[in-house]
């Protein structure tokens, strides 16, 4: 770990990564256009805002840097982040045992919390959680295709007065295209076809946007295929049993659609619709849940597994804008529907035993209401008023089955009760404009309520739960010269617990132990206070920031009786037990040395205990140092780009102690190189070297809890060196 005095010297000196401008045009951009353009933010107050006058730290990466990049998914996005990461085991999973690697793109982490505790949502709506339940683990990341997404904003610090529950370490929007982003200004009709090749998993995938206008109606509709192989890493075992370490051979498939409609009622009011449509379905050969000889009767010969995710969502929406009403100048609302299915199917052969099957699904559907409306109003003093709410009501289902249940079981059979989550907030937020001080004061309510069904239930009594929060939030920003704008935010937030915590029940006798569920569960909660400073003088631009976050009633499953008999079984069930402190500090800056070349860099430092009981334990999701830089270079129709990242390695006194120490990886350097080439005016070449030196190395966000004296770890390694090409043509 970098000593005290190292850390303040590196972010006194560091050049951070510059927020990613949300383009208004779909087409690839050259670093210059990207400095140029007006970064935006409609995250972090719900309104318009500047990322430099918002009062905590707020990142946008547009589609042109995202295309630029070459990435494929959420964890590509998020390579470059400081603060950001993605976990992603390898897929060593078993039928009825261990889900390594099983929920795919796990979740997104934003400083050192993750999982449910990050809220996702997609133009508004909530991608839905994760679940786990044994060798069952559903992500959250393969809920997303990119090649719709426009803008990607991650919003540091609770978020629970913006949006009300789960954004406890804060919240991370995706933004889908409109027709104006594939239109070329004078344009009635146009798009975009892009296709695209990457080694890292052999996969090709291809795009076609097309965009219209005509009188009143703009329309947009955008088709995506992905279609690929298993991710490849540094190991060389390939032995078909419990000793690999390859990639298990796995083949992958994603289709998505996107269509969106508008129609300019007048010159104040628009409707729309949109609808997204996705499926995702992979096949994977699990070699290494093949068991070693000698073989006895239970021992596993071939282990099949198919896996699909779908996440189907429609949205209708009224959009009002008149700078000159005379109390309401915006208004926006929006009603939703999305079905979101995850199933995953195992087929064990075993030796003599019988064989088994095991077919798990976890669905969320979802309908919702969202509103919201500004105000300006004039005075002694600038402000501007948003106030609304947001309603819905989602059916959360889990089942599992297949043949030859546990001891003790019956298929089918429910993890959970089917539930009903509703939630109803509302909230009011001031900016207020004073000469050179922005004030946001901001306060939310909530109400929450998780009402189980008992029917097909047979894990025991079944209990409502409903409680509500209050959640406040006050940010200043002081733009006391434009080299130097202090800012500072003091916020609360909570988290609902889910209703797989409230209600749960399984019961093993033959192994003495069972759960049950808890209708005293309390939401999580969190305090955050962030302070920093931000300024652009010429061609540099910087921003650093300390931030102090106390979470309090993390929830956390244990066993609260019995001594692991038949006749005294172990009782699990969750209840309220840690609390937390998660500390750090950043720097990010950026300088435009001349109209064609651009440095950055930046550096993150976090470090987090939880407690129980008086006693402090480091908490595993937080990630080590982590430092990068760029250079780039751009002309008219070609540019170079070169970017560096350094991972300190994971002190053992920074992991939690447990029965078999965990596997701490080392510090390590990559390199990657990006190019782009315009052969002719709408025609866009870019292509990728990742990892340009080979080097073999360990993420720690997907190795954590993998023990030391394993004898599989290149399992977990990081890709190689590795290449991506793709073409776009726009018309």
């Amino acid at each position: 770990m970098l000593r005290k005095t190292q850390i303040a010297l590196a972010l006194g000196m560091a050049w951070g990564l510059n927020p990613h401008a949300a383009l208004a045009q779909q087409t690839p951009a050259t670093a210059n256009d990207v400095t140029q353009l007006k970064e935006i933010t409609v995250t972090s107050t719900r309104t318009e805002r500047s990322v430099d006058r918002v009062p905590n730290t707020v990142t946008v990466t547009s589609a042109a840097k995202m295309q630029q990049d070459g990435a494929r998914d959420i964890k590509d996005i998020f390579n470059n982040e400081i603060d950001v990461s993605v976990r992603a085991a390898p897929t060593r999973f078993t039928a009825a045992g261990s889900a390594t690697g099983r929920a795919g793109n796990e979740g997104i982490n934003i400083r050192g919390l993750e999982g449910n505790q990050v809220l996702m949502m997609v133009d508004g709506v909530r991608v839905p959680n994760s679940f786990s339940f044994g060798a069952f683990a559903t992500g959250r990341g393969d809920f997303l295709e990119i090649d719709g997404i426009k803008a990607v904003e991650v919003l540091r610090g609770p978020t629970s007065t913006q949006f009300g529950s789960d954004g406890l370490a804060g919240a991370v929007s995706f933004r889908t295209l409109d027709p104006s982003d594939l239109l070329k200004p004078g344009q009635s009709f146009g798009g975009f076809a892009r296709s695209g090749y990457a080694s890292i998993d052999r996969s090709w995938a291809s795009t076609l946007g097309l965009a219209g206008k005509s009188g009143q109606w703009q329309g947009l509709l955008l088709g995506s295929y992905r279609k690929g192989h298993e991710v490849e890493n540094k190991a060389d075992n390939d032995a078909p049993n419990i000793t690999r370490t390859k990639p298990n051979p796995a083949d992958y498939d994603n289709q998505y659609v996107l269509g969106k409609a508008l129609f300019a009622i007048d010159g104040t009011q628009t409707l729309g619709a949109s609808v997204e449509l996705q499926k995702r379905k992979q096949t994977t050969d699990v070699l290494s849940g093949r068991s070693v000889p000698p073989l006895v009767s239970t021992s596993t010969l071939d282990l099949d597994a198919r896996d699909q995710t779908e996440r189907n969502k429609l949205s209708l929406e009224h959009r009002f804008k008149d700078l000159n009403g005379s109390w309401i100048q915006r208004a926006e609302t929006q009603v939703y529907w999305q079905d979101a299915k995850v199933r995953q199917f195992s087929a064990e052969d075993r030796n003599t035993a019988a064989d088994r099957t095991r077919d798990n699904s976890y669905n969320t559907k979802v309908i919702g209401l969202s509103t919201q409306m500004e105000s300006n109003v004039s005075g002694a003093l600038d402000q501007r008023l948003s106030y609304g709410f947001d309603w819905s009501r989602s059916e959360v289902t889990g089942v599992r089955d297949g043949t030859v249940a546990p001891f003790g079981e019956t298929f089918p059979t429910k993890p959970f009760p089917d539930t009903t989550y509703t939630i109803a907030g509302a909230f009011v937020q001031d900016e207020i404009e004073t000469g050179a001080v922005s004030i946001i004061p901001g306060l939310r309510f909530d109400h929450y309520k998780l009402a189980p069904s008992a029917s097909g239930y047979i894990g025991g009594a079944v209990a409502t739960l409903s409680d509500q929060a209050v959640t406040p939030r006050l940010g200043v920003v002081w733009q006391l010269t434009p080299g130097f704008t202090p800012y500072g935010q003091v916020a609360k937030g909570f988290r609902a617990p889910t209703p797989d915590q409230v209600n749960n029940g399984f019961t093993n006798l033959a192994s003495g132990y069972t759960s049950i569920g808890n209708a005293k569960l309390k939401a999580e909660r969190a305090d955050s206070v962030e302070i920093g400073f931000r300024g652009k003088v010429d061609g540099f631009r910087y921003s650093v920031a300390a931030f102090d976050n106390s979470y309090k009633d993390f929830i956390s499953q244990q066993v609260m009786s019995g001594s692991g008999t038949a006749t005294d079984p172990m009782i699990f069930q969750y209840i309220n037990l840690a609390k937390a402190q998660i500390r750090g500090a950043e720097a990010r800056a950026e300088w435009q040395i001349d109209q064609q070349w651009q440095a950055n860099a930046g550096i993150a430092y976090t470090k987090g205990d939880s407690e129980v009981g008086g006693v402090k334990t480091p908490l595993d999701t937080i990630n080590p140092v982590k430092l990068v830089a760029g250079l780039r270079y751009d002309t008219a129709n070609w540019g170079a780009r070169l970017n560096v990242q350094h991972h300190q390695r994971k002190d053992a006194d920074r992991i939690a102690p447990a029965a078999t120490p965990q596997f701490a990886p080392g510090a390590y350097t990559v390199v990657d190189l990006g190019a782009s080439w315009k052969p002719m005016a709408n025609l866009t070449i870019t292509a990728n070297l990742n990892n340009l030196l080979d080097a073999k190395y360990w993420r720690w966000s997907d190795v954590r809890g993998l023990a030391d004296n394993s004898t599989v770890k290149d399992a977990y390694t990081a890709p190689g060196r590795t290449a991506q090409v793709s073409v776009r043509y726009d018309f």
